[in-house]
């Protein structure tokens, strides 16, 4: 029997009003872009509580691409991608909307005390709850937001992830049944641009072939970023 979960992003960047032509920046669009690479074909990902700025921002961009040089990761095929939904529903809208329980939701949650397993692929949950976009260094307890709703929760070791990272090893784990010990990762990683030119990353990633599994396009907009940085 094929595993078909929905994975739910609750945004938690600060937005700008709904009268602003585009809210959401690239490093963004390129993250959320990922977690359909990342979720696979069959599954959905849900991007909530933006507002209707940003969802109409992040439809175009992921219909029709953040920009042309920028193609689905090759960490899977272009036809293996999920489907999405935009939403500027409240969560508790969301689940009415869907007639999901909360008891059927995994709050991925650092402070929890029970370990995502396989185990919790198998008719346990049907959605699975991130606080995101996530990325602060050190990081702020945003799923602490989430935690007082009273979720079912299970954490993803002790190192923070970004959020499209953490989706992917949640789909590894409960959709390709790969204990969460057993996934390749590397931690902070330098992202080398040149001899003299390089950025760490202080997060965890699953790693492919000894580098980061970044987001298609994310190396050429950190490498920008960095040399904005310079001209200021």
């Amino acid at each position: 029997m094929t595993k078909r979960f929905t994975y739910v992003i609750e945004h938690m960047e600060e937005d700008e009003p709904d009268s602003a032509p585009s809210s959401l920046p690239q490093w963004v669009l390129l993250e959320y872009k990922h977690m359909l690479s990342f979720a696979g074909e069959g599954s959905t990902v849900i991007f909530n509580h933006l507002s209707k700025s940003s969802c109409s921002a992040l439809d175009s961009a992921l219909s029709e691409g953040i920009n042309a040089q920028t193609k689905v990761s090759d960490y899977t095929s272009r036809k293996s991608v999920a489907s999405h939904q935009s939403s500027s529903l409240t969560l508790e809208e969301l689940m009415k909307s869907h007639n999901i329980g909360k008891e059927r939701i995994c709050l991925l949650d650092p402070k929890s005390p029970i370990e995502l397993s396989p185990n919790d692929g198998d008719g346990t949950f049907d959605w699975f709850l991130f606080g995101g976009i996530l990325g602060d260094d050190p990081p702020r307890d945003r799923t602490g937001e989430l935690r007082t709703m009273g979720f079912p929760t299970r954490h993803l070791g002790p190192v923070q992830m970004t959020t499209d990272t953490a989706l992917g090893v949640t789909k590894m784990i409960v959709k390709d049944d790969v204990p969460l010990n057993s996934i390749p990762y590397i931690d902070r990683p330098t992202i080398q641009f040149s001899s003299n030119e390089s950025v760490e990353m202080p997060f965890r990633y699953i790693c492919k072939d000894g580098q980061p599994v970044l987001p298609d396009g994310m190396k050429r907009h950190l490498y920008e970023d960095l040399n904005r940085g310079f001209d200021d």
